[in-house]
């Protein structure tokens, strides 16, 4: 399990595939939101679960695909 408190502003997140998912904006609780000004994220805050994160180095690593992440994130509301 990660430890939440790795991941950081600003860093990025890519999907187990290397496709740039978007930017961390904050980590709120179990959840992380991303940037909603990304390019990959679209103009909407989208939340994924700390729990699809593989590993944390320069880059936020997922263990699901880009498409995968972008298909099952969810919408800030």
């Amino acid at each position: 399990m990660i430890n939440a408190s790795m991941i950081k502003e600003h860093q990025e997140v890519v999907g187990s595939d290397g496709g740039h998912v978007g930017r961390v904006d904050h980590v709120l609780g179990d959840q992380i939101e991303l940037a909603k000004l990304d390019l990959g994220a679209g103009l909407k805050h989208h939340m994924i679960p700390v729990s699809w994160v593989s590993r944390v180095d320069e880059h936020v690593h997922l263990n699901l695909s880009q498409d995968e992440a972008k298909a099952r994130w969810t919408e800030k509301h």
